[in-house]
């Protein structure tokens, strides 16, 4: 694999012990697109355990899979943070190893070796849940080449992957702005001790992006939360400028991936269910196989959740079905990238400024709501 000068990595054929047997590109999920799928059904899911719900990035449903194939003497797959916080995906067999997967990660994780590795733990009889973006299950189904009755592949509704050379150097960036000190070095910033992007301590509709430091002048821990709005990596990743090229034509949506269920954040079911919303997170759950209904199943005890409609969740969440558009700025972004770095972001995405009309609505409807 080599990084471009993006920051992505791409594949590259050693031509020197290539054998031209062409398997690289059937297994390709790009070049061998399956065709789309609707789900068999929809549903708006909170986890009763509140505890976990607050923990998780939305409703707390991933953790409630993942515990029951566990149970099962199951091996759970996920994205987790390195110990330098790049996001790489890895696998355990404990529930107490499933705290690392949960809360969104907005970097996509390397795979490594864990395709071959969940492939290991199949043939040996042992059931796999693999999670990842809708293109990492799609490639996990290329690459095992026949279907296991004991895999339960979970995709989490992707928006795009941002690059990974842009999400390293806001890490340094975040490190960077906690210190006034001109004579800082690398060596004398704070160090990073846990980041979550899905804050949810103040509302789950307006997260905020949540970093800890450990200072290296005393031993204190400092904790930052940044509403996602105002987050410059946030703004940038949200208004698309540095994805991917591939997630604005993405192969893998629309039920393209194979995998067993989908899950997301069910915004906007504030509006669609008002009576069943609270601001504490709401999953969105879409079951596209039999085998995912059977994994419905098992923890709906454990669930509160309704039946919803899938054109409803699209209104509010059209990444399951449509790619992002490309944005003019993307261009721009690059060619000035690595002049401004993060200065940048703020001249290409403006914060939006409200009307005085909107400002007016919004404070009536407070009022309404606290009448």
């Amino acid at each position: 694999m080599s990084a471009d000068n993006e920051g992505f990595l791409y594949p590259v054929v050693d031509t020197t012990t290539c054998i031209d047997c062409g398997l690289c590109e059937k297994v390709c999920p790009v070049i061998n697109q399956s065709a789309s799928s609707l789900p068999l059904a929809t549903y708006a899911a909170k986890n009763t355990d509140e505890e976990m719900r607050a923990k998780s990035s939305s409703g707390g449903i991933f953790t409630l899979l993942a515990e029951q194939i566990i149970s099962e003497g199951g091996v759970v797959f996920g994205a987790k943070f390195d110990t330098d916080w790049s996001v790489v995906h890895a696998y355990t067999e404990t529930v107490e190893g499933l705290a690392a997967f949960r809360g969104s990660k907005y970097a996509q994780s390397t795979i490594g070796e864990n395709y071959k590795t969940a492939e290991r733990f199949l043939i040996e009889g042992r059931k796999v849940l693999f999670s990842g973006t809708p293109c990492q299950i799609a490639g996990l189904k290329k690459f095992l080449r026949k279907e296991y009755a004991q895999l339960l592949t979970i995709e989490v509704v992707c928006h795009g992957v941002p690059s990974p050379m842009v999400w390293k150097d806001y890490l340094e960036y975040k490190r960077a702005c906690t210190t006034s000190s001109e004579e800082a070095t690398p060596n004398t910033l704070p160090t990073i001790t846990d980041i979550s992007f899905r804050d949810k301590s103040n509302s789950w509709r307006k997260y905020g992006v949540r970093f800890c430091f450990a200072s290296t002048e005393n031993s204190g821990i400092s904790r930052e939360i940044t509403p996602f709005y105002d987050d410059p990596f946030m703004r940038g990743f949200l208004r698309n400028l540095y994805l991917r090229p591939s997630c604005y034509h993405c192969a893998a949506r629309s039920g393209k991936s194979g995998a067993d269920l989908s899950i997301a954040d069910y915004w906007g079911v504030h509006k669609i269910h008002p009576k069943f919303y609270d601001d504490r997170g709401v999953g969105l759950i879409l079951v596209n196989t039999n085998k995912g209904a059977e994994s419905y199943n098992d923890i709906s005890n454990r669930l509160n959740s309704l039946q919803s409609k899938l054109d409803k969740a699209l209104a509010y969440n059209p990444c399951i079905i449509r790619s992002v558009n490309e944005p003019q700025q993307r261009a721009e972004f690059w060619r000035l990238y690595n002049h401004t770095n993060f200065d940048i972001i703020a001249q290409l995405c403006p914060k939006k400024k409200r009307s005085f009309l909107s400002k007016c609505k919004r404070f009536i409807k407070k009022l309404i709501n606290k009448a």
